[in-house]
């Protein structure tokens, strides 16, 4: 006879570590997983430091047998969200789980039945409170080192979750570059025509500090402009937006990053991307003492691999070759800091910026998948 089991929702400090720690059981002989810092997983639940809790409500819940945490999932209702693009829907994310088809059901119950006694209609992930979250569940890639930024999931998920009814919502791909083939000379006539044309100059020998200052929240606007209309975004806050700012800017790289500014010095193209951290990651097990620290600084020092993090043009500058800019001043960067391989980020698989990979030796790395199913009456 099997064990029962049992799904218990998260209300101690004690439950709360727990759930953070789950997925270095589960994964810990996996080569492909790489740990989250844990100081930033356990903030972004902490109503008292994330802004998203001004519009969203969150649930986490942990799955029992023989007294042993098997799995673990987070349901978050997003009424901004819900409100704009006119749904119903609570969102699951942070799911993991052993390869048992009874968890992963009981788990994804738990989110909907507390969807229910709020309204919902519809299930939807993997999803955060937002849309700098990680978002998405691997249908194929699985055998690939995850990028510091992406969540990793092994084959078992997405075949359960299919088998327990949820279907296809959408999904989002990833591509490889070997960053160190040459420019082609076509695109580098392209884009300097661009640039003249539409007085469009790329920011140059600018420090960090000023970047923020003058620059800072005019990228969250422009990004919030970018991607308006894509599936499920909704503008970030004046909260958020500084939240962010300080969260992420004082790590950026300069020369791995554009920005593309019109003659009004406005934001109107930005590609930002990271050395690669998913080794020292591993190293540091998701924490910055004793040793993390030391770990991620020599990541920081090491431009053998990057990723891709985020890119976007506002709409009236979109279809006007703004982003072959932004990716062409990358790319030539890359080269000079001598990036062997850069990994992009995830884009949705209708976005006509994939046309730019088309012009490299690149190949598709990651798809990612979000699910949905309607919520039982």
């Amino acid at each position: 006879m099997n064990s029962p089991i049992t799904i218990k929702e998260v209300a101690r400090k004690k439950e709360f570590n727990v759930f953070f720690d789950f997925p270095y059981t589960l994964f810990q002989h996996n080569k492909y997983w790489t740990p989250q810092m844990l100081r930033e997983e356990k903030t972004t639940f902490n109503p008292k430091k994330n802004p998203a809790f001004e519009f969203c409500k969150a649930k986490m819940f942990l799955a029992y047998k023989e007294n042993k945490v098997v799995g673990r999932v987070a349901a978050i209702i997003n009424t901004q969200v819900n409100e704009i693009w006119g749904q119903k829907r609570i969102r699951f994310g942070w799911l993991d789980f052993i390869e048992d088809k009874e968890v992963a059901q009981l788990l994804l119950k738990a989110v909907e039945e507390w969807g229910k006694t709020e309204g919902m209609t519809e299930m939807v992930g993997p999803q955060g409170f937002c849309n700098m979250d990680r978002a998405g569940m691997i249908v194929y890639g699985f055998d690939v080192e995850m990028p510091g930024t992406c969540y990793y999931n092994p084959e078992y998920y997405p075949r359960i979750l299919e088998e327990l009814g949820f279907q296809k919502e959408v999904d989002t791909i990833q591509y490889e570059l070997p960053a160190m083939q040459p420019v082609p000379e076509k695109i580098l006539k392209i884009n300097n025509l661009i640039k003249e044309k539409y007085k469009l100059k790329v920011l140059e020998r600018i420090s960090k500090k000023e970047l923020a200052k003058r620059y800072g929240v005019k990228f969250f606007q422009t990004l919030n402009k970018s991607y308006t209309g894509l599936f499920g975004f909704v503008p970030l806050t004046e909260k958020q937006i500084h939240y962010y700012l300080k969260q992420y800017f004082p790590f950026l790289h300069l020369k791995m990053l554009c920005f593309i500014v019109d003659e009004n010095d406005d934001i109107v193209g930005f590609g930002i991307s990271f050395p690669s951290l998913s080794k020292a990651l591993k190293k540091c097990k998701g924490k910055l003492f004793p040793f993390g620290w030391f770990y991620l600084l020599r990541a920081l020092k090491n431009y053998e691999k990057i990723d891709l993090l985020l890119t976007g043009v506002t709409p009236e500058w979109q279809n006007k070759g703004v982003h072959s800019i932004y990716y062409t001043v990358m790319h030539e960067n890359y080269i000079d800091l001598g990036v062997k391989t850069a990994i992009a980020n995830p884009q949705l698989e209708d976005n006509e910026a994939h046309r730019i990979w088309m012009k490299y030796n690149s190949k598709l790395l990651i798809r990612r998948r979000i699910y949905k199913k309607m919520i039982s009456d």
